[in-house]
């Protein structure tokens, strides 16, 4: 199995001055950390004006200086907002190909839609054709990565004329496309375009276990025709995340702080918010009371815990083997939440990578070579069915005319480059 660390950048109010500039700097020095300790992916989604649940708005620039600072470590958009009112497919197409070049390769490309009222609204973008214009946005930025020229496109969502968009990825023929995934409708819509499933929903081993046979089913049938240029068959799945070796301080590290992501997200999509006065780790803190003092003389009594992803090493390696079992190929450590502490983040991700990531590195190379065996016909075949855009030839891409202006009379000259 492979693991990811993921980055909202939550920062719950009360603000001080500093906070953010040490939320960037904490979450930078977590992911050059995590590539130290061997950790496979850093995951950074793409979120606007929702205060306190997530300050990442510009994943690009923080995976560009990781990328940098960084060797081995996969950097994950995840996701980007592909709809063309949030980032016009030419210019996705080019950060992802420039962030590729930089990283020597790393780059994983999830592409999302929004969900809150907050981001849609401001941006322009109804919620009946979300889905439809970020697929199509997705599948051209796709096609303007591989083809020179980029022939052009009139569609729904948006329009271009043809264009050769520069520079290219350096991975071939792009960076693997990922989905966000919340529910089993859209597990299928990931396998149905033959993209990677980034399953940010907090779910079981058995459901996993129905994800997976589903996600898996579609790929190896008719239906998955690929939306990009290649096919990216995996699962990876977000959990909780606190370690310690004392359980008990396991759960007072972390629960809090996790349970504040899932109350935060909830309140964005389905309560009213008046934006830059907030405070919803207030009205969390005051909802849940002393939950976690409970939850601890609850885990004494019991001599054990089940909070998939919080708790001891032993807890850790229990969670995963069953996640592992279900089919998922990734799992995605949500480290950074709520008021978590940069040193107890890097505590726990030292002791994951002492005393359970070796448990599941034993076999992966051959997990995977089994893997890539059984779907290479698929994967053929899915490929097969994609009709794919062509660029054009040179007699076939029309030409950009010269814009000229008067300077005198009876002459003219050709105007500047970029002027109007």
């Amino acid at each position: 199995m492979r693991f990811g660390v993921f980055y909202e950048l939550q920062l719950p109010r009360p603000w001080n001055d500093g906070d953010e500039h040490r939320l960037f700097k904490d979450a930078l020095a977590q992911i050059i950390l995590a590539d130290e300790l061997g950790f496979d992916y850093a995951w950074e989604v793409e979120h606007h004006f929702l205060d306190e649940y997530s300050h990442s708005s510009a994943p690009e620039v923080l995976l560009a200086a990781a990328a940098s600072r960084t060797k081995n470590i996969r950097l994950g958009h995840g996701i980007k907002q592909v709809i063309p009112n949030y980032n016009h497919p030419a210019r996705s197409a080019e950060t992802i190909a420039t962030l590729d070049l930089l990283s020597d390769g790393r780059v994983d490309f999830g592409i999302g839609e929004g969900a809150t009222r907050l981001e849609l609204g401001a941006f322009g973008i109804s919620a009946r054709t979300k889905r439809a214009h970020a697929l199509e946005a997705a599948e051209q930025i796709c096609n303007m990565m591989t083809l020179e020229p980029y022939p052009g496109y009139e569609g729904e969502g948006f329009s271009m004329p043809a264009r050769n968009v520069l520079p290219k990825p350096l991975q071939n023929p792009h960076p693997p496309l990922w989905m966000a995934c919340t529910n089993r409708d859209t597990i299928k819509v990931a396998a149905q375009n033959g993209i990677g499933a980034l399953a940010f929903s907090f779910i079981n081993p058995d459901e996993a276990k129905a994800w997976a046979d589903i996600y898996y089913g579609i790929i190896k049938s008719e239906e998955c025709v690929p939306l990009g240029r290649s096919v990216n068959p995996n699962i990876a799945m977000v959990s909780a995340f606190s370690m310690h070796e004392d359980r008990a301080e396991a759960i007072r590290r972390g629960k809090d702080n996790f349970e504040f992501f899932r109350y935060s997200q909830q309140k964005l999509v389905a309560e009213d918010f008046t934006p830059g006065h907030s405070d919803m780790w207030g009205d969390f803190m005051k909802a849940r009371g002393d939950a976690t003092d409970r939850l601890i003389e609850a885990a004494k009594a019991r001599g054990e815990y089940d909070s998939q992803g919080i708790g001891t090493p032993d807890d850790m390696v229990k969670h995963l083997s069953a996640i592992q079992a279900s089919g998922v190929d990734q799992v995605i450590i949500m480290q950074q939440a709520g008021r978590n502490s940069h040193s107890n983040i890097t505590e726990g991700m030292q002791l994951f990578a002492d005393k359970v990531m070796p448990q599941f590195r034993g076999d992966l190379e051959e997990r995977e070579a089994k893997k890539a065996k059984e779907l290479a016909p698929y994967i053929e075949a899915a490929l097969a069915r994609k009709p794919m855009m062509q660029a054009p030839s040179r007699a076939d891409t029309p030409v950009v005319k010269a814009a000229v202006k008067a300077s005198m009379p009876g002459h003219a000259k050709p105007a500047a480059a970029g002027g109007d």
